[in-house]
């Protein structure tokens, strides 16, 4: 294998904020980075080595990519796994592997794989058609998910009584059993080649009610000992149970009965880890890094209390953005600001996140609520 820190070309499959801040560790190891993106403004093109204009979903575009990097990599699971598959059996490193990515695509495949690996999640069925809904043994209320293409709460209908059913999904789905959960949580998990697994300590989750994405994120939990350690635990079976390469995003629910669900799955970088830049030994980028090259993982152990905020674009705003409020976000000891080079702004966008830290963590807490009420992406 060609040595990480020189001669490999490493391939990265979307161009977004998650690319972005890969390339940005990426860099510190000299590693020269190609990125294949749909849009010719996204967040990565002036940070890697060559950005590449064309279709995640076209089996040539990617195929031709992949021909000319030693290993590909993804920042988001809609690709075309045809063409990673090909590209696999001809000797390019990709990893995630293909098939986990195939799997990850299908919620329905995941919530199957949960229930063969006996991995705790709510109870579901699989469904093809609405007429299916009128006849299922789940109970009211339950949450119906698109198999495929759901991102961020979208692809994701809570269906409350049979009134409901008229706008349900027509496309293939899976329904599940709705949790009264007290917290959601998540614990990332890399694993390399070799086998060695490390987990990040388990961080503590709130959802932006109106575009159900994460908003606020607290780092480390404050829970037992005994519930952290079994989150880790799942996550850690799952991970070896995958054989995944990579990281690994274990998004949980932890229900008022103390059990612990898992949710979903990002087999990349994922929002629930942004924190880990300045919160932690190693961030899930480096991690990342680390377990694709085979290389020793890092130490993941917390430096401090960190919250991590999303800077989501402000309702009613549409445009060029402008940061209302940054000066007085960065006046404030401990904030760390991350813009992710989007130029337009729209409602519920990601368009950056700042993060926390702070030895005490209510300080921390109440730090980033002040960022959170002050700083405005508007247009």
């Amino acid at each position: 294998m060609k040595a990480f820190y020189g001669d490999l070309k490493l391939g990265i499959l979307g161009g977004g904020q998650l690319g972005r801040m890969l390339i940005q560790q990426a860099i510190n190891y000299n590693v020269t980075v190609k990125v294949l993106d749909p849009d010719r403004d996204a967040p990565c093109r002036k940070l890697c080595d060559e950005f590449v204009v064309g279709s995640l979903s076209d089996y040539e575009t990617v195929y031709k990519f992949g021909k000319k990097v030693d290993m590909l990599t993804i920042e988001i699971e809609k690709v075309n796994v045809d063409a990673l598959e090909a590209l696999e059996n001809e000797g390019v490193l990709v990893y995630p592997q293909p098939r986990i990515i195939r799997l990850i695509q299908d919620k329905g495949l995941q919530k199957q794989f949960f229930k063969e690996n006996e991995i705790p999640t709510a109870g579901f069925q699989v469904i093809s058609s609405v007429d299916q809904l009128k006849n299922t043994h789940i109970p009211f209320p339950y949450i119906q998910k698109l198999r495929r293409d759901g991102y961020d709460g979208k692809g994701v209908y809570k269906v409350i009584d049979e009134s409901y059913l008229e706008k349900a999904f027509t496309e293939p789905s899976l329904i599940e059993h709705w949790i009264d959960f007290e917290k959601e949580i998540a614990v990332i998990v890399a694993r390399n080649a070799d086998g060695e697994t490390k987990t990040f300590p388990m961080v503590e989750m709130e959802f932006n009610p109106q575009a159900n994405l994460v908003e606020f994120l607290v780092s480390p939990s404050d829970y037992s000992r005994h519930i952290q350690e079994e989150a880790e635990r799942i996550a850690k079976k799952v991970a070896e149970s995958l054989n995944i390469v990579g990281l690994l995003a274990v998004e949980m629910f932890l229900t008022k009965q103390g059990q612990i669900l898992v949710n979903e799955l990002a087999p990349r970088p994922h929002n629930s880890g942004h924190h880990t830049i300045e919160g932690n030994v190693v961030s899930q980028f480096e991690q990342h890094l680390r377990a694709i090259f085979n290389q020793p993982l890092g130490c993941t152990d917390s430096l401090n209390h960190a919250v991590m905020i999303n800077i989501l674009g402000e309702a009613g705003y549409e445009g060029p953005a402008v940061y209302h409020g940054i000066e007085k976000v960065l006046e404030c000891p401990g904030v760390y600001v991350h813009l992710y080079g989007k130029a337009l702004t729209k409602p519920f966008r990601k368009m950056g996140h700042v993060t926390v830290v702070d030895s005490d963590r209510e300080k921390a807490i109440e730090k980033a609520r002040f960022v959170q009420k002050t700083l405005k992406v508007i247009a």
